[in-house]
């Protein structure tokens, strides 16, 4: 697949970022495909850790990480990194930052994906062990409908123009991923990788289906899920029996994984 940064970098250099304060604003180059509603915009994600076991896939890049990544490829030109150094430092910006990390690394932890990897913590896949993570999205590049993010809906294997730009690009990911062990972060991002399964283009024993969204905005699910809130002090937002049948499926699969020859 052509490395499409070669043909973007001019004009990333060139980018006047503080001119640019909503998707509107993103010059008509870096489109890469427009049909109706929809839009997709190029940034510099095309760097693969293939060394990964874990991918974490979220659904794609919104506005706020489009800027970040357009900002660190700059960084890096302007002290003359190359290519590849340009790439994988814009892929990196901003990944799991802030809150949401510790969460994250909990409930990795609580299914013992560490176990797995043969660490200690999937703290440390933020360190010393992120050789073996690769941070992605189902949707490589930021796509927008009606110039806002677009945030799973319609389905995206159900939608032409979305189930394209996941073909195009993730699949060229995963291809260099084969054994891989994908973790969606969404159930959007979960049915589309179950999409992807059934097409036989990705491993559907390796998919990490029902893990709670790390965000703090999922602050009771993951409590809940990590045994620090009670199921009769959840609220009526809160389905406590399907967080439970999903934690017994996940341990039994990692624990699945575990045996020789899986």
């Amino acid at each position: 697949m052509e490395v499409l940064f070669d043909r973007f970098a001019p004009a990333i250099r060139a980018l006047d970022l503080a001119s640019i304060a909503t998707p509107s604003d993103i010059p008509e180059h870096f489109v890469l495909a427009r049909a109706g509603r929809y839009r997709s915009v190029y940034l510099p994600f095309e760097s693969v850790n293939t060394e990964a076991r874990v991918v974490v896939v979220g659904i794609s890049p919104g506005f706020a990480q489009w800027k970040n990544a357009m900002r660190e490829a700059q960084r890096q030109m302007a002290a003359g990194a190359d290519r590849d150094a340009t790439l994988r430092a814009a892929r990196q910006s901003g990944a799991f930052s802030g809150p949401i990390r510790p969460n994250f690394v909990a409930l990795l932890d609580a299914i013992g994906v560490q176990h797995w990897l043969g660490i200690a913590s999937c703290a440390t896949l933020f360190g010393r062990d992120a050789h073996l993570v690769h941070i992605g999205a189902i949707l490589r590049h930021s796509v927008f409908v009606d110039d806002k993010n677009y945030s799973g809906t319609p389905p995206m294997h159900k939608q032409a123009f979305l189930r394209d730009e996941v073909v195009r690009y993730f699949v060229h990911e995963a291809a260099q991923l084969p054994n891989a062990l994908y973790i969606p972060m969404g159930a959007s991002v979960s049915d589309g990788l179950d999409w992807l399964a059934a097409q036989g283009l990705i491993r559907a024993d390796r998919i990490l289906r029902g893990l709670p969204h790390p965000s703090g905005a999922n602050a009771e699910r993951v409590a809940y899920f990590l045994g620090r809130k009670e199921r009769a002090a959840l609220s009526t937002r809160t389905n406590g029996q399907q967080i439970d049948a999903a934690r017994a499926q996940l341990l039994a699969q990692m624990a699945g994984m575990m045996r020789p020859g899986a």
